[in-house]
């Protein structure tokens, strides 16, 4: 949700409201409150535009309810609403959740009763035993009526310790999974600029209160969501996160949601990479739209304001996902493969179809070129969905005059007075099929009392609603009652779900029985069967379930491939081990199988590398990727006998085809050894001899990443190299490949006795890519040889040489003290730092650095740098020139839409849709406020290297740093020794200096208009 619920901060506070008032709207609101009034309800249903074939109706407005962001309705047809008043800036305890009831019967509610009020900054809500889950960071709070007045008597914090930052970024969205778990979705902290004293707090442990010995999490759940079952004080962090919103389709498949990308897909469950803990895996997580992320969408807003999007705009603020499975819809929205997102910045909601692919899948636009529901009006703000008993789609509407939080807004909307517009308001719509009747859950309804058998039967519904709340109230109960019914049901051949459903009732109840195992994973539909090979999992140890499972090898469906793939890699056996590598040669060319294959106990992985080597298709490039994963794992954990003959095989002279395979077992065996010089001695000159003398440049380069990790101990040996290298430097004779990789050879050894020809190859009648090397080389002399010489001759080194040196002086302390004494000279301009190393210093973990760094690269006169660029306001600037400056500027770290640049920063295809001032103010001050999930993060690693970058993805075993455009790195946990946010903003200050008034009124027109040329 870019630009969108964004708040937060931690207070104390008891479940109740204690009177303490801390209102923090005053620092932000510098003028009263003009509470504008907007549309009525009856005036906002006439602004709706939505397919024919559906009708929108009001069933819930103010005064019953304001400000809500999730609702639920139980098995006696209640309505459930949270309501967050307090957004963006009060912390005062004035968030509440009410009870809606229809008194009359006529499907609209007509009574609103308090249930839970004195809470801060609540955002979910979901039934749970006899009362409410509700999220409000750091608590997930359990609420409940125990004396039927429609008012909850007991308050219990059921865990404790999320982060409270912004509301986007808090804890939120509790779903009861098919497996009888609840799903919390959450994601990391986010930085703030504006609000670091309020809404800086980064969280504790996640854990049971008062439970010392139940499961905990690391700080904050480690920013991934997290999964707990209450009854049994089990918590786990799933392999992803999310942001404000998760679903899941109707065979347990979990949906995603960030921002700009509307729907993705937690491919790989925590469970299975964690058991390869060597296998480095940093995104577990699949981008489903096929229409882009950031993707077009369609509004019919009428007069938007400065701080909305405009008539055609893109994604920015995605939440609420859902999908849809209510049964009730017509024929092309109900067949369980729709998805819903609210897009409240733009006013409208989005649809998609999925589809499968592979073990993932891809989502595509149902309505071309226009969006499910939209309005004209600027103050409607869906934000969330639900699925009700009567099979339709309710939606959601915060209703604000403004959603976006002061944080990413100019002054002068803050100071406007109109941050909380609207704050008395909000509505809840019902959207059905044209011919459906009134809601009639509002009366009658009593699912609570339903006995056992008849709660089974619901288990087959075609509606969800009925499906989850039947399977969720038998598994309460408990007990034998239902069992008999149960099993019936398991078998039952006239509904697929009622089978599905039944079978993980049985699991929560304790009673599943291998036999129904068995039978279930020969279903017909192939969605049973892949949850059955889930549930197999416990009975791994029954001969039967095992062979039942091999049965499956040849199935004719891809999902439950990935899923017996996944299950198997339990099983340490040669039967297990041939039908996982079917698998995996049958499906190749997915990632995620290839992934699965090898999230399998890593003591099976040396096999699976024999066999792959066996089959080795010098066409297919999967090959090659699948070896040097594979050889990374066997260099890691096996014994140095194995490894041996693997780099035995890798040095064998072959054929051009060969080589990429002999290329990548050398690199994947680089990459993971951890093993001392002396179990490879008999092998460095084997390395030695390949690096001279194979025909090969992949291969010869293999051999000496090799080297670099092994080392050459023996000194004659390591000079007589030396020596060799030297003379292939000297013989014009050989190739540019062959001289530059001999001047990097000279790295293995201190290359100090070697300045003077290293220097030498720096010059401009040699090979670029040769000088770059000598370059390199010299940086291995651990003293300051190379920054004294590049610092002598800056003025006449090509700009290559400059740039590549200038990350030279990054190594340390004392040659970072030697660059800022050259930019305080002037031998050195601070715009040729580029952005990663400017932060680098700006960041440092040495406080002389930062020190000196700040005033020379981070402190401006930004005030009078905004007011010279204030003209550029008033200019008409010219889109194709604008798109010019942007190309030359700004498309090294971002995209337009997708296009036109790389992939860094954020995309800027929605500040199209901002005021030009607000465009102007972060592109001069781009610390001033940072885009979620953009700030800068520093890792240490157990070597003592920091790294510096955004971090791209993580999963529980690995972490993927963006370094710089087009330059990323997976990193094994066990690699890291802290890893924490600097807040810093990733793009560097100073672009002012690049360019005139006038071409800042060229950039801000293209930027306003979006690259839609």
């Amino acid at each position: 949700m870019d630009l969108n619920w964004r708040a937060g901060n931690r207070w104390a506070r008891s479940c109740m409201y204690m009177g303490v008032a801390v209102i923090m709207m005053a620092a932000a609101c510098k003028s009263k409150p003009k509470l504008s009034s907007g549309l009525t309800p009856k005036e906002a249903l006439a602004t709706f535009a939505l397919p024919d074939e559906f009708k929108i109706e009001l069933i819930a407005s103010e005064p019953l309810l304001s400000d809500p962001t999730d609702m639920e309705i139980d098995e006696y047809g209640r309505m459930y609403v949270v309501e967050m008043h307090g957004y963006p800036l009060d912390q005062s305890g004035t968030g509440k959740v009410r009870m809606l009831t229809d008194e009359d019967g006529d499907g609209v509610m007509d009574k609103s009763t308090v249930f839970a009020e004195g809470l801060n900054l609540p955002n979910s809500i979901m039934r749970w035993k006899k009362g409410l889950l509700v999220t409000d960071a750091p608590n997930l709070l359990y609420y409940e009526d125990a004396d039927g007045d429609g008012k909850a008597e007991r308050c219990d914090t059921l865990v404790k310790g999320f982060a409270l930052s912004n509301p986007q970024h808090n804890v939120n969205s509790p779903v009861y999974g098919l497996d009888n778990w609840v799903y919390l979705a959450h994601e990391g902290a986010t930085a703030t600029r504006e609000y670091k004293e309020e809404f800086g707090d980064l969280g504790t442990e996640i854990f049971y209160p008062g439970k010392p010995d139940a499961a905990r999490l690391p700080q904050n759940a480690s920013g991934r969501s997290v999964r707990l079952n209450p009854d049994k004080h089990l918590l786990e962090t799933t392999s992803s996160n999310t942001q404000f919103g998760q679903a899941f389709d109707a065979w347990g498949r979990r949906l995603l949601v960030a921002n700009a990308i509307h729907v993705y897909h937690e491919v790989m469950q925590a469970g299975y990479l964690q058991r390869n803990p060597y296998q480095v895996v940093s995104n577990a997580t699949q981008n489903l739209s096929d229409h882009g992320d950031a993707c077009e969408v369609f509004p019919t807003t009428t007069n938007p304001q400065t701080q909305l999007l405009t008539d055609v705009g893109v994604i920015t603020s995605a939440c609420g996902l859902t999908a849809y499975l209510g049964g009730a819809f017509p024929d092309a929205y109900n067949n369980n493969d729709i998805t819903f997102v609210t897009e409240s910045v733009s006013n409208l909601i989005h649809v998609d179809r999925l589809k499968d692919t592979g073990a993932s899948f891809t989502a595509s636009r149902v309505l071309e070129r226009k969006d499910f529901l939209t309005s004209t009006d600027n103050w409607f703000r869906p934000v969330n969905m639900y699925v009700g008993p009567d099979g339709a789609l309710y939606v959601v509407d915060y209703y604000r005059q403004i959603i976006e939080h002061p944080e990413w807004m100019g002054d002068e909307v803050i100071e406007s007075g109109e941050l909380y517009n609207g704050t008395d308001k909000g509505r809840i719509y019902r959207i059905s099929r044209k011919d459906a009747g009134p809601a009639d859950w509002t009366k009658n309804l009593k699912l609570g009392d339903a006995s056992a058998a008849e709660l089974v039967e619901k288990l087959a519904s075609p509606n969800s609603w009925w499906r989850m709340n039947a399977q969720r109230l038998l598994v309460d109960r408990g007990g034998e009652e239902a069992v008999s019914a149960l099993k019936a049901m398991a078998v039952r051949t006239d509904a697929a779900f009622g089978r599905l459903h039944a079978l993980w009732t049985l699991n929560g109840l304790g009673a599943l029985q291998p036999d129904l195992i068995i039978q279930a994973l020969k279903d017909p539909v192939a969605g049973v069967r892949e949850n059955a090979i889930r549930l197999s999992e416990q009975f791994l140890s029954n001969a039967g379930v095992v062979q039942a499972l091999l049965s499956l090898k040849q199935d004719a469906d891809a999902k439950v491939r990935f899923q017996l793939l996944c299950t198997l890699g339990f099983i340490n056996s040669a039967d297990a081990s041939s039908v996982r590598n079917e698998l995996l040669f049958r499906d190749l060319n997915d990632k995620w199988v290839q992934i699965a294959a090898l999230s399998a106990n890593a003591t099976q992985t040396a096999s699976l590398l024999n066999v792959v080597l066996e089959k080795y298709q010098p066409q297919n490039p999967a090959y090659a990727s699948l070896i040097q994963r594979l050889s990374s794992i066997v260099a890691t954990v096996d014994k140095p006998a194995d490894i041996r003959r693997l780099v035995e095989r890798a040095v064998k002279s072959g054929t051009k085809e060969e080589s990429a395979l002999q290329a990548a077992l050398l690199e994947g065996i680089a990459q993971g050894t951890k093993t001392t010089n002396s179990v490879f001695k008999g092998e460095q000159a084997l390395l030695v001899k390949t690096f001279f003398n194979h025909p090969y440049s992949n291969v010869r380069k293999a051999a000496f990443r090799m080297l670099k990790v092994i080392g050459i101990p023996d000194e004659a040996a390591a000079q007589a190299a030396i020596q060799q290298a030297i003379a292939v430097i000297k013989d014009a004779s050989k190739t540019k490949e062959q001289r530059t990789e001999a001047v990097d050879f000279l790295s293995l050894r201190n290359p100090a006795s070697n300045k003077d020809l290293l220097l030498g190859r720096i010059q401009e009648k040699e090979e670029m890519s040769v000088q770059l090397a000598a370059l390199r080389t010299l940086n291995a002399i651990p003293d300051t040889t190379v920054c004294h010489y590049l610092l002598t001759k800056w003025e006449t080194l090509p700009s290559g040489v400059q740039d590549a040196g200038l990350a030279m002086f990054m190594i340390n302390p004392e040659r970072s003290n030697m660059l800022l004494t050259a930019i305080e000279t002037g031998k050195v301009q601070p715009l040729s730092l580029g952005w990663p190393r400017t932060q680098w210093l700006l960041g440092n973990p040495d406080e002389g650095i930062r020190t000196r760094a700040r005033p020379l690269l981070g402190k401006q006169d930004t005030e009078k740098v905004i007011k010279t660029y204030q003209a550029s306001l008033e200019k008409k600037g010219d889109p194709q020139k604008g798109k010019g400056i942007y190309e030359i500027n700004c498309s090294l770290c971002h995209k337009v839409r997708g296009k036109t640049g790389l992939d860094f920063g954020p995309d800027l295809g929605s500040v199209n849709n901002w005021s030009a001032k607000a465009i102007l103010d972060n592109i001069l001050s781009p610390a001033a406020s940072i885009a979620p999930g953009y700030d800068l993060w520093s890792v240490e690693l157990n070597s003592g290297e920091i790294l510096q970058g955004i971090l791209a993805s993580e999963t529980p075993t690995a972490v993927t740093i963006r370094l710089s455009p087009g330059n990323e790195k997976a990193i094994s946990r066990d690699e890291i020794k802290q890893l924490k946010a600097l807040n810093m903003s990733a793009m560097p200050p100073g672009l002012e200096a690049k360019i005139s008034v006038e071409d800042m009124a060229h950039l801000l027109a293209f930027l306003k208009q979006g690259e839609q040329q």
